[in-house]
């Protein structure tokens, strides 16, 4: 018998095309997964500005008693592509709150599609909802199959999924059952509610409101009914945000299957004057109109 001659040429050639094979196989998953973590994460990361943005909206974040919006601009013409938070109305607001984040190298915004045709999305100081509804979509560049896709609904929610970015209350009736007033000054020392219905020339008055704050007076919530005719008047008032400077105020007003359907005058009664902050009027339009001693009202 031959005495063993090792591998053979051809033997060796097969061992290193299977390891070449393998070492091509490995790198291309290696990059397929890399790639879908760069995709998912880019979503995510934009996704964490939008309710960040939302947030300090809602926080009312900024100089002076009225407060800021906060938004996100998405720019697709920068190498990387890249988002934006910045303070104001819109964008070119406040060029100094710039704060700029770029997408991954592997990533691209390939799609901008929001109500109004910009490229924001501004949240409202009161409610957190958006008038710039709609979605971002994120693609691979090494693989345009590969896609994320953010939904930002009209509400304000904020999503992964492409079925997100239909507005979620399209064919909702909006109407002054809930509405936000931004007073511009606190209520802290507020004394009293009153409730004028011009119809029956009546007056009703909650006197010495302290006990609905809490310990802090940084929270207010009354509820309460009158009897005006023969249909119960329901209201409910609280605060959203509420300091020695400013508060968020909300009146809940439900005027379902004939309820709560007197025209009324609301009140609060601070340092001696009746300050007017909401008239609701009685008509089919539900009419809300802000009081002489509110910044701005809201309808949500």
């Amino acid at each position: 018998m031959k005495k063993d001659q090792g591998l053979t040429l051809i033997e060796l050639l097969v061992v290193i095309s299977i390891l070449l094979i393998i070492l091509g196989i490995t790198i291309q998953s290696f990059r397929y997964f890399q790639g879908n973590e760069a995709l998912s994460d880019s979503a995510e990361k934009i996704i964490n500005i939008l309710r960040m943005a939302q947030s300090k909206t809602l926080a009312s974040e900024g100089t002076g008693q009225v407060g800021s919006q906060y938004g996100v601009y998405f720019d697709k013409i920068t190498n990387p592509h890249q988002y934006t938070l910045f303070k104001g109305a819109n964008y070119a607001a406040d060029p100094s709150s710039y704060e700029v984040h770029q997408i991954s190298k592997s990533v691209e915004i390939y799609e901008i599609n929001l109500a109004g045709g910009g490229q924001e999305v501004v949240f409202n100081r009161l409610t957190g909802e958006t008038g710039n509804f709609g979605k971002v979509s994120l693609m691979l560049k090494s693989d345009n199959s590969k896609t994320r896709t953010i939904g930002i609904q009209s509400s304000g929610k904020i999503t992964l999924g492409e079925e997100a970015f239909l507005p979620d209350d399209s064919g909702r009736k909006t109407d002054s059952r809930h509405v936000h007033f931004d007073l511009g000054w606190s209520i802290q020392n507020a004394t009293a509610l009153k409730f004028y219905f011009p119809n029956t020339s009546e007056w009703k008055t909650v006197d010495d409101i302290t006990s609905y704050f809490d310990a802090g007076k940084t929270e207010f919530d009354w509820e309460g009914l009158f009897s005006i005719g023969t249909v119960d008047q329901i209201f409910r008032i609280h605060t959203h945000s509420l300091d020695m400077f400013d508060t968020l105020l909300c009146i809940n007003r439900d005027r379902n299957n004939g309820k709560t359907n007197q025209e009324v005058i609301i009140y609060i009664v601070d340092g001696g004057i009746d300050k007017d902050i909401a008239h609701y009027l009685a008509d089919l339009n539900d009419t809300v109109n802000k009081g002489v001693f509110v910044v701005t009202k809201e309808v949500q």
